[in-house]
């Protein structure tokens, strides 16, 4: 990590990720967003690093997020939800910070629904990691910390 690099993560959710651990557990388990918070948390402290964690239903409210991380965090790991098939405002958002942002999906949305195969996001993060549960999110983390580390 360079001096100048923050030793910080943002990790954002957006819409109905609230509702992890209820909704439709058969196909994004049973733990709860509290539960990947703690896994957040715990992956990126191993390294030194400290997570912030924001959960908004709201558009606004993450790119909000997105603009104040710039200068602030090392990078940002992302599951925007619904959003990812939405939002180029996101999109536009995270090209620009200029932060490396992971994407994470907790279910192989290619194996779901026609409309979950393309992401606004894809072609401005980093890395994408889709399908591996809320271990996506250690995964993540564990991504930025190595990228933040070159």
């Amino acid at each position: 990590m360079s001096e100048k690099t923050p030793a910080r993560i943002l990790v954002l959710n957006g819409p109905n990720l609230n509702l992890l651990g209820t909704r439709e557990p058969e196909i994004y388990g049973h733990e709860t967003l509290k539960d990947v918070e703690e896994l957040c948390r715990a992956a990126a402290a191993q390294a030194g690093f400290e997570v912030e964690f924001l959960q908004s239903n709201h558009e606004g409210a993450l790119i909000d997020a997105i603009h104040a991380a710039r200068g602030q965090v090392a990078g940002i790991v992302i599951n925007p939800g619904a959003f990812t098939h939405t939002s180029i405002a996101l999109a536009d958002a995270i090209s620009g910070v200029q932060l490396p942002a992971i994407e994470v999906h907790i279910s192989n949305v290619h194996k779901r629904e026609a409309f979950r195969h393309h992401s606004y996001i894809s072609p401005v993060a980093a890395s994408i990691i889709v399908g591996a549960g809320v271990n996506g999110y250690v995964l993540g983390v564990q991504q930025l910390i190595h990228l933040a580390s070159r």
